[in-house]
């Protein structure tokens, strides 16, 4: 049993060419429950914002926003390339910790720096041995999975080579996440991964919204939706057989269109949805 929490969040709406992390998540409780979850405010917790073209920038964001919520032991740690990720100061640094936050930006440059590393090891083992938080927003959350969506942007249609897929950090192996879901119109590519991965659940992630997973089972937190795609039940899928630029067809995939408190449960899909009768699975 893994002892540790996965906090994926889809991110907030990038406007033009400039990344924007403002203090958004406050607002919506999203850091909140990472800091609940960490332990409290009292906790270490250690901002990686490797993915982003403007690292100083989002993590002083994130200094702010952390200590608006009273905590007293947050810091930056600026990964840039993998021999800082074997050393062994920078180990000892995050042997310490209760919790990591990754930044959005690209998530090939979180794989490429942190994958396969010592540091890599590490947030492993402290998510599966302690009581360990690692969050992750936009590029941060889509990290997480072991199949990464790493790029692709057709809304129109589900057409044969739209996604790029490439290999994650691997803490949550059962999901592959795509985030800003809802307003960059990502089903289609979110699809596709799904056709290539029939195994994995797709988890669609609309923005100002997370899940907090331990084990095989989360809960939605923030104010968007969270899209869930399951294949186990697919009749027709011949991604395998098409060539690229050929239209994809899916037949019974399941769909479940999910909001905060709702929870789901990995292992069976099972769904409990807050209503007027309460919760139940």
């Amino acid at each position: 049993m893994i002892k540790g929490t996965l906090i994926p969040v889809g991110g907030s709406e990038a406007k033009g060419k400039r990344e924007k992390y403002g203090l958004d998540f406050i607002e919506e409780g999203i850091l909140a429950n990472v800091v609940k979850e960490c332990g409290g405010p009292d906790c270490k917790i250690i901002v990686i914002p490797t993915a982003s073209s403007i690292p100083r920038k989002v993590g002083g964001n994130y200094l702010k926003a952390f200590k608006e919520l009273g905590c007293t032991n947050v810091s930056v740690s600026h990964i840039n390339d993998r021999e800082q990720c074997n050393d062994e100061e920078t180990l000892k640094h995050f042997q310490s910790s209760h919790c990591v936050m990754f930044s959005g930006g690209d998530q090939s440059r979180i794989a490429d720096i942190i994958g396969g590393t010592e540091l890599h090891a590490l947030l492993m083992k402290k998510v599966q041995k302690e009581k360990f938080v690692i969050a992750g927003t936009s590029a941060g959350a889509m990290a997480m999975s072991h199949q990464m969506i790493a790029g692709g942007s057709i809304k129109e249609a589900i057409i044969k080579g739209a996604v790029l897929m490439s290999k994650g950090l691997g803490f949550m192996p059962e999901l592959v996440i795509d985030t800003h879901f809802i307003r960059r119109g990502r089903f289609g590519r979110l699809a596709e991964a799904i056709a290539i991965h029939p195994k994995l659940i797709g988890i669609g992630l609309a923005e100002d919204t997370g899940l907090v997973i331990k084990n095989d089972h989360f809960k939605v937190i923030g104010s968007g939706m969270v899209v869930v795609l399951d294949a186990s039940g697919l009749t027709h899928n011949a991604h395998g057989h098409l060539e690229n630029g050929t239209p994809i067809s899916l037949s019974n995939l399941k769909t479940h269109i999910l909001a905060n408190g709702d929870q789901f449960r990995v292992e069976d899909e099972k769904i409990s949805v807050i209503s007027i009768h309460g919760s139940i699975f």
